[in-house]
């Protein structure tokens, strides 16, 4: 009866928690309607945050006396370099490469500023990682790095984890393409998953109606019946598709042997070097370091920074996990005790 007793109390407690977080979230959605997202624009200087770093770390090796004398050094350096300006390298990010190529929209935005302040042969930098996804984003997201070369700005593509299908489609578009030894490279082909719930419908006596315009309006659904012609019909737009992949590709990598490489394999660092997909094996984070000795590297991004609703939600969630976990924990213990 004690036992039961127990449990009784710890669903009653569990339930009033989850009623005051259910109010609470209701006030900040009230509250947080009126909430508009807002994009930060910043640049990074990467020249000064590595002599930071090698500043902090020399304070610990050094003695005092060398110190100092490697401090007025890279003072005398720091004057020789103004009187003799490096010349600029622009990096940007697109390490969140989702379905949608959604970051797009903020690739765009650093695109413009690069555009509207680089000169001719000053070089972009792009870190991408994406797996790909939809055809028309990642479409524009190469377009939009097209943009630089056409300004006569020369573009890098550094792949650290993943560039492949999409993500390889915007890669394709620089200069050179840096990757790691086992970065993920290609996947130059098309997919296409449609699930069909039709016999289902069908055993369950559900009738489904589709009306369209055009023989070809719709191939494939979700719920009609695929016919042989509509079938046909969807796999030459995928093989449409598929070409038009191929020749963008082609366009620029043209020393591929796309018979060969644009089956929708992948393949890691050192074999799609063998197979002309990328120029050279090293890290970002090497490239980097290096342009830095002969670059002023700036660091160019623009973020959605976050609502008031972001920071609340979040801060909810934690606390919601929080109180879920002490909650789970009370519950063994009262089970441990049984």
């Amino acid at each position: 009866m004690e036992i039961l007793q127990q449990l009784g109390l710890f669903f009653g407690q569990t339930l009033i928690i989850v009623l005051a977080i259910a109010a609470v979230i209701l006030t900040i959605t009230a509250a947080a309607v009126k909430s508009k997202a807002s994009k930060t624009f910043e640049v990074e200087i990467i020249n000064d945050k590595i002599e930071d770093q090698k500043e902090a770390l020399n304070s610990i090796i050094l003695s005092e006396d060398d110190f100092k004398k490697e401090k007025k050094r890279l003072k005398k350096e720091a004057k020789e370099e103004d009187k003799n300006p490096k010349k600029f390298s622009y990096l940007l990010d697109f390490l969140k490469g989702d379905v949608e190529a959604s970051s797009v929209d903020h690739l765009k935005e650093e695109i413009n500023a690069v555009l509207a302040v680089a000169k001719k042969g000053d070089e972009v930098i792009l870190r991408i990682e994406s797996p790909g996804g939809v055809v028309h984003g990642y479409g524009l997201a190469a377009a939009q790095i097209l943009r630089l070369r056409e300004a006569d700005l020369q573009v890098t593509v550094c792949v650290d984890k993943v560039a492949a299908s999409g993500g390889y489609l915007m890669s394709c578009v620089a200069h050179q393409i840096i990757a790691s030894p086992f970065a993920i490279i290609g996947s130059i082909g098309v997919v296409a998953q449609v699930p069909n719930f039709n016999r289902l419908l069908k055993k369950h006596d559900v009738e489904y109606k589709e009306y369209t315009a055009g023989d070809y309006k719709r191939t494939v659904s979700l719920f009609g019946e695929i016919t042989e012609k509509g079938e046909a019909k969807f796999r030459e737009q995928l093989e449409i598709t598929h070409l038009l992949f191929k020749g963008f590709v082609g366009k620029f990598r043209p020393q591929l042997n796309m018979d060969k490489v644009a089956t929708g394999e992948y393949w890691y660092g050192q074999t799609a070097l063998e197979l002309n997909l990328i120029d050279k094996i090293q890290t970002s984070d090497d490239y980097i370091l290096n342009k830095t000795k002969t670059h002023k590297v700036l660091k160019v991004s623009c973020e959605k920074k976050p609502t008031l609703s972001d920071k609340l939600s979040d801060a909810l969630s934690k606390s919601v996990s929080l109180t879920i976990d002490k909650l789970m924990a009370k519950k063994q213990s009262l089970e441990t005790r049984v």
